[in-house]
């Protein structure tokens, strides 16, 4: 029976570069670093989380983007999010926010309690030409409107979710 699923083979891993961003907040970065740093249209993606809160708390204050779109997947802890449109709204485990910055927004991302070395996956993407003053706008995914699926094949067990997460991008 076919899954309609493609499975490839690993071409090559990807060592993340340490780095920080927002107020101090400590990252590994996969894309747009010295080693992979032509990925159109990613041009971002980070995992932060960490035993040390210390080395996420501060957060990420308000800040602006524009013209690209971010995708988060908590794995653990708790992130609130606030913006210049009024959204509010705070994403756990299993959880995905989406904001298209589009023609402009301003957001900020804060922590919530102590997560773990897991935290959050998030991925920066530009948008087309075309799209790039389209009107911001923001939504939560949670866990639970996401399909979960684990297929015995595939190692690790990757779940549905992430494969879910991976088609909200292209």
């Amino acid at each position: 029976m076919s899954t309609g699923i493609l499975l490839r083979e690993i071409q090559e891993v990807i060592t993340p570069s340490p780095t920080s961003d927002g107020a101090g907040v400590q990252l590994r970065r996969s894309i747009a670093t010295p080693t992979l740093d032509h990925l159109d249209p990613f041009f971002l993606f980070d995992h932060f989380g960490s035993e040390n809160p210390n080395d996420y708390i501060a957060g990420f204050p308000m800040h602006p983007h524009r013209g690209i779109e971010t995708i988060t997947y908590m794995l653990d802890g708790r992130v609130e999010h606030q913006d210049s449109l009024g959204n509010a709204g705070v994403i756990g485990a299993g959880d995905v926010q989406w904001m298209t910055a589009g023609s402009g927004i301003m957001h900020e991302e804060m922590p919530q309690g102590q997560t773990t070395a897991s935290g959050c996956f998030q991925v920066w993407v530009n948008l087309p030409a075309k799209l790039k003053m389209t009107k911001p706008r923001y939504q939560d995914v949670p866990s639970g409107k996401i399909p979960e699926v684990i297929y015995p094949t595939v190692p690790a067990s990757v779940s549905s979710r992430a494969k879910w997460m991976a088609r909200l991008v292209q």
